[in-house]
């Protein structure tokens, strides 16, 4: 005989052993109970939720000669015709193949005969938004007055299609996903009876890559269990056929990556490659481990959306206080750009240790997130006593060796540069938070050509002030309060050597209102 396939094997033969569609077995179990059936159901929902399994159920309860607590008995004829697939009662039909006019029409001149035996004639149409809008249109006058004895199931994984003039003559059912629990349960059971040993663990990676399908959770344990056939299914046996990464992998590439190590990623990368992992898989489950420890670090109790075990959550916590949300947030955002991209890809390794080096190195990239993460790494490089060297490209060039700057108080400033020291405390308050915080800390002196000068530290202040257009920013700040253009200059100086021995500290005099004669 034969071998079928699980999910095949164990479709639900009443409405029982449907798992995970409550709402929508009782409400139909209920219709047929009270005799209130409708003519058109539309049922929406992601792949292998059970939209086909109950729409045959439901037509073979309709038709049933003995039901029984709105289940169908399965031993009349016509519970066996539609389960063998031979009623005439029952026509299933695939719109992606048959998505013209010409087919609806012969559905619709199939509807003017009455059954030849059963009470109800059920037309089951899946994926129906791929038919034809002409297709559509056929349809429509049926589907709203059709004969006593119809009834239309219509099926879709894309609701969105539907035209409003189809949905508005149907009853929607919304299927969901399949909780992970639900399907593992589930699968235990069907693997006692079919008396194979299975880990809990496996089963449960087995349900999470399902991601809310049965009908995908049973194909997938069927392959593993073929691969490994006549042995027990262990957890490591299932990452292997399925060519997932285990999490402890996870937890050593994040702290390669919070350590900015890129030579540690790449290596760790090259292991995974030559276990034969699917690359793609690798980029989705590590999104899901970043999204793990994000749900951590910003949660007290975390336990109620996190699929972990007791081992892999203590490690998370772990790592949660080993970095902040929003270096978190800036991974996620760049393995989910790179999980969009990496399926078609060509060179999809090359991609993922470019993905790798970015968050390894935040000055490559320009967004904001990245700003503070640079930041953040300067100010622990600083912690550490580890002096936090400006790239060559970022450093603020000097504009003469010697002579830039006056040691000496001139006998005469001008009066612009004198308001605008006078009334600093104030310009710097107009100013965005993280522009506020690092004019906070630059000092005001005066350059050789009578501009105001900012001086600042070396370090995290420097490499903030050497973005593009931060200069510019500054000015137009100062600009936009004095109602009148203004020029400044920039320099930088190490945090060993002391301001007032090289700069004149023009606060001090003006705030103190110390007269500078002319």
């Amino acid at each position: 005989m034969s071998y079928t396939a699980l999910y095949r094997k164990f479709r639900p033969e009443n409405f029982k052993d449907v798992k995970g569609q409550d709402h929508i077995v009782t409400t139909l179990k209920n219709q047929i109970e009270a005799e209130r059936i409708g003519h058109a159901y539309l049922f929406c929902g992601t792949r292998g939720t059970g939209k086909t399994t109950i729409a045959k159920l439901f037509a073979k309860t309709v038709n049933c000669e003995n039901p029984t607590d709105g289940n169908p008995c399965g031993e009349c004829s016509s519970c066996k015709a539609i389960a063998a697939g031979a009623s005439m009662n029952v026509m299933e039909i695939d719109a992606a193949s048959n998505n013209g006019v010409e087919n609806i029409r012969e559905i619709i001149s199939d509807v003017s005969y009455s059954p030849a035996n059963g009470k109800y004639k059920v037309y089951i149409i899946d994926e129906v938004h791929m038919l034809s809008i002409g297709a559509f249109n056929a349809l429509l006058k049926t589907l709203e007055e059709p004969p006593s004895y119809c009834i239309f199931i219509l099926a879709t994984t894309e609701v969105h299609k539907i035209p409003i003039t189809i949905l508005s003559r149907c009853q929607r059912y919304d299927f969901k996903r399949i909780t992970i629990d639900t399907i593992t349960d589930r699968l235990s059971e069907l693997m006692e009876e079919e008396q194979v040993e299975v880990e809990e663990k496996a089963l449960r990676y087995v349900a999470k890559t399902a991601d809310g399908s049965m009908r995908d959770a049973l194909s997938l344990l069927d392959q593993c269990i073929a691969f490994h056939f006549g042995q027990k299914l262990t957890y490591d046996m299932v990452l292997d056929v399925l060519g997932a990464v285990d999490t402890v992998v996870f937890s050593r590439l994040l702290r390669q990556i919070l350590d900015r190590n890129v030579l540690g990623c790449i290596e760790l990368l090259e292991e995974i490659v030559m276990q034969g992992r699917e690359l793609a898989q690798f980029v989705s489950d590590f999104t899901w481990y970043l999204r793990n420890l994000l749900i951590v670090k910003t949660t007290d109790d975390a336990e109620d959306v996190l699929d972990v075990s007791t081992d892999n959550k203590k490690r998370l916590m772990e790592e949660a206080d080993m970095t902040d949300a929003e270096s978190i947030i800036r991974f996620i955002r760049i393995f989910s750009e790179l999980s969009g991209n990496i399926r078609y890809a060509g060179q999809k390794r090359i991609m993922i240790e470019i993905a790798l080096i970015k968050l390894c190195k935040p000055q490559m990239e320009i967004e904001m997130d990245s700003l503070l993460d640079r930041i953040r790494a300067l100010e622990e490089k600083m912690e550490k006593g580890i002096p936090a060297v400006i790239p060559s490209q970022t450093v603020i060039p000097q504009e003469k060796p010697a002579g830039q700057v006056k040691k000496e108080l001139p006998k005469a400033l001008p009066e612009e540069i004198k308001e605008i020291v006078g009334k600093w405390p104030a310009i710097v308050a107009t100013a965005e938070n993280l522009l506020k915080n690092q004019l906070k800390h630059a000092k005001l002196s005066l350059s050789t050509d009578d501009r105001l000068l900012l001086v600042v530290e070396e370090g995290v202040s420097s490499d903030y002030f050497s973005l593009e257009g931060k200069k510019e920013e500054v000015e137009k700040l100062i600009s936009d309060f004095m109602q009148k253009k203004v020029e400044i200059t920039i320099q930088s100086i190490s945090p060993e050597r002391d301001f007032s021995d090289e700069y004149v500290d023009l606060s001090q005099f003006i705030m103190t209102d110390i007269e500078i004669e002319g």
